[in-house]
């Protein structure tokens, strides 16, 4: 297969992801000035609604305060050191993120999960082309 422009390979790779199940979603679409905007600013790197609604998802069983602090972990990740910072989330996205809550008077420690990699269709597949970040 010839591929002539950038345009064409990027089409031919969101259909594909498509065909596995993605849902895709143009970038220019969900920028803060979109048709339906997913973002406050273009330094908005996550689409917070989305990591919210898959944290809620994902961990039904651990209480709103813990899951909201789970989010606050994985949205505030700003060292000086971008290394440090992709692993830290590279470890979150894998292990899970340590949380500590109250259940019924009792202090319990758990783990809020961002993938669910024992069942992927938990799991919501998003491509998104043009994504533009300042």
């Amino acid at each position: 297969m010839a591929f002539t422009t950038e345009d064409e390979i990027e089409l031919y790779n969101l259909e594909l992801l498509e065909t596995l199940g993605y849902k895709y979603q143009y970038g220019y679409d969900i920028q803060p000035e979109g048709q339906h905007p997913e973002r406050e600013s273009f330094s908005d790197i996550l689409l917070k609604d989305r990591l919210k609604n898959a944290i809620a998802k994902l961990n039904p069983d651990i209480p709103l305060e813990a899951r909201e602090e789970a989010f606050q972990q994985i949205t505030t990740l700003n060292t000086p050191d971008l290394l440090n910072n992709n692993e830290t989330f590279h470890q979150y996205l894998t292990e899970g993120i340590d949380i500590e809550y109250q259940w019924n008077g009792e202090s319990r420690g758990g783990k809020v999960w961002l993938i669910d990699f024992n069942h992927p269709e938990n799991n919501e597949f998003l491509a998104v082309n043009q994504y533009k970040i300042i």
